[in-house]
């Protein structure tokens, strides 16, 4: 279903998007999707927990060099009545023996940033589906790499995105698609989260003393300044404006303020420690402009190191409304109930729920970060079992990506502009934007 027809369906329903039948696409559907896990600590252990609820995963082999990652995911394989998994572990190229195996159809990569770029492309080269948490890459170069070997071992690539899921962004989405807001002039979305006490653990501990994702994570902040996590924000923007789908990414530039969150929060929580005299080099707010193709402009925010109650910061801008996702709040030329004021977003939302969300709500029912974990898993696991492209592909997974290290070489360049690179080499022109147009791979 093309974009103009999916519109037009929803012009016929009025208040929502009609799903096509979508039987027949899965002849010769495989029964099982086989599963490798490459890092089974706290994210990786969300897939695992996913994996648990389907009759139709099975998980085969898990791999991670530290004992009470595996202890932990071994006894909630067997607590779920599932059975035990081949486990590998060892030195930091355990992994490949897992992606010797001959038996696994897919691998879930979860490991720290550092890892995933060349743990992808083996896993590529083995002839695996990869599932891949973000980011893809450090360089530029990296996320090249990745698209490279994916048209060369035509082995699809998907980054785990689950925000493109979240209830709301699918209903915007659908807002969208129906016209809701007019011609799209401008979106924003972004990460906005407290990370302190992600980032330090057991009060201002990181690196190898440290837990979870304060051993590697922190490490970042300190060495690197830029946008670290754009994939939240970027992702679900990337649908509204059809990017890699008739319209690209073209240039960006980033801005980043001082760095003064992170030793402050140390020193309050463990005073004249190491971590609070740390001339830590990200700074507390990044925000990038991207302009595009089709002349619309972008904006992205990274803030994770101040205290803030969470927020992804998305707002859509059109020539007939706005909605912003940090008031709850939404405003329709002529629509709205009361002339230039805003009101509340839900009565609007639940208007345009999307209708998958409608389908498949009660599954996703209890899942992690509202439900769209379901969402982003099951995508993936369809994909696979149908031998189809992942709803998110590489060309998507990069664009999304490299926002980080082109952040750093602007903020480096003296928020000098950058090009943004086109990993579709041009194909961008004649692809059509198919996510979540129908329930055959979400």
């Amino acid at each position: 279903m093309e974009r103009r027809e999916f519109i037009a369906a929803g012009a016929i329903a009025a208040t929502s998007l009609t799903i096509l039948p979508s039987g027949s696409l899965f002849a010769g559907v495989a029964d099982k999707v086989r599963l490798g896990y490459i890092g089974v600590g706290g994210r990786g252990m969300s897939h695992v927990s996913a994996a648990t609820l389907r009759d139709d995963v099975e998980i085969v082999a898990v791999c991670d060099i530290q004992e009470r990652s595996l202890k932990r995911c071994r006894e909630f394989i067997a607590k779920k009545g599932r059975p035990a998994a081949t486990e590998y572990t060892g030195g930091l190229d355990a992994y490949k023996k897992l992606l010797d195996r001959k038996d696994i159809d897919a691998v879930i990569i979860a490991t720290p940033w550092q890892f995933h770029h060349l743990q992808s492309i083996d896993a590529m080269k083995a002839g695996k589906y990869v599932g891949c948490e973000v980011i893809a890459g450090l360089t530029v170069q990296e996320h090249w790499d990745i698209v490279n070997t994916s048209e060369k071992t035509g082995i699809p690539y998907m980054t785990l995105e689950n925000v493109c899921y979240r209830r709301d962004v699918m209903a915007t989405l659908n807002m969208v698609r129906n016209g809701v807001f007019g011609e799209l002039l401008h979106v924003e979305g972004g990460y906005q989260h407290n990370l302190r006490d992600v980032l330090f653990t057991d009060g201002a501990k990181y690196g190898p003393e440290a837990s979870g994702e304060a051993q590697w994570r922190t490490q970042f902040n300190i060495d690197q300044d830029g946008d670290l996590y754009p994939t939240h924000g970027a992702g679900p923007v990337m649908n509204y404006i059809d990017i890699n789908r008739g319209n690209r990414f073209t240039s960006m530039s980033s801005f980043s303020t001082k760095a003064r969150g992170l030793a402050a929060y140390a020193n309050e929580v463990s005073p004249g420690s190491a971590a609070s005299k740390i001339n830590y080099k990200n700074g507390d707010i990044t925000q990038t402009m991207i302009n595009c193709a089709n002349g619309e402009t972008v904006m992205l925010t990274h803030d994770t190191h101040l205290p803030r109650p969470y927020s992804l910061g998305f707002r859509i801008d059109g020539t007939k409304g706005i909605w912003m996702d940090v008031n709850q709040s939404i405003y329709i030329d002529h629509q709205t109930k009361k002339h230039d004021e805003w009101e509340p977003a839900k009565e609007w939302l639940d208007k345009y729920d999307h209708p998958l969300w409608k389908k498949y709500a009660a599954d996703a029912a209890g899942a992690g970060h509202g439900g769209m974990d379901w969402y982003v898993f099951n995508g993936f696991v369809l994909a696979v079992k149908q031998k189809k492209q992942t709803p998110i592909d590489v060309y998507d997974s990069m664009t999304m990506s490299v926002i980080a290290p082109l952040s750093t070489k602007s903020l480096k360049e003296g928020n000098a502009v950058q090009e943004f690179p086109d990993f579709t080499r041009g194909k961008w022109k004649t692809r059509k934007n198919t996510f979540a147009l129908d329930d055959s791979g979400f």
